[in-house]
């Protein structure tokens, strides 16, 4: 059975929404990031990188990063249908999951929600919020005119849809504005049986 290692509220929410798709059975260890434990000694002994998520696989193996995790849901599972067809379909899946995670998560949203990590100076923390922001603004409107008027990003539900969800649950907890498409994107996921 798999394990995901998991905080609730972060990135790891996409791989919990894409394992509910999926069906497979799987078990949740959560992970509490604001109480530290992903620097636990228990915890670092699964995943030394000390984030989330991690998915412990049947085979006894665990595999970290987002992309990665959800690539590997897709393939083990394909009659989810998560991937898109054929290398066109994966490589425009994978251009989209890498896009979410490096630009609007980590460049945008990461920056201007926990300056702090970055540095403890109060001028650079209020540089690094705007610069956030302005960011996760830039993402979002990509993001947007690259849905269009698709009911999903890639057409189906895929794992590119599993990385907009967390990060548009980002969006709507820090109060940040989404354009209607998206907006209406995220209320199709949340929709979901899963």
């Amino acid at each position: 059975m798999m394990r995901l290692f998991h905080s609730p509220g972060s990135c790891s929410e996409g791989i919990l929404l894409l394992l509910e798709e999926i069906g497979a059975p799987f078990e949740v260890e959560v992970i509490d990031l604001k109480q530290q434990a992903q620097r636990d000694p228990a915890y670092l002994a699964v995943n030394p990188k000390g984030k989330v998520p991690a998915l412990l696989r049947p085979d006894g193996t665990v595999l970290t990063e987002f992309p990665a995790i959800a690539l590997w849901l897709a393939r083990s599972f394909p009659e989810t249908g998560l991937l898109g067809d054929g290398l066109e379909g994966e490589v425009r899946a994978l251009e989209l999951v890498d896009f979410i995670v490096a630009s609007l998560h980590m460049r945008g949203f990461t920056l201007f929600v926990v300056p702090q990590k970055f540095s403890p100076d109060p001028l650079v923390q209020a540089a690094l919020v705007a610069h956030g922001r302005s960011e996760a603004a830039k993402g979002l409107a990509h993001l947007s005119e690259r849905l269009g008027d698709q009911v999903y990003l890639l057409g189906a539900f895929g794992i590119a849809d599993a990385a907009a969800w967390y990060v548009l649950s980002f969006a709507k907890a820090t109060g940040t504005e989404l354009p209607d498409n998206l907006s209406a994107l995220h209320a199709r996921i949340a929709a979901r049986r899963s």
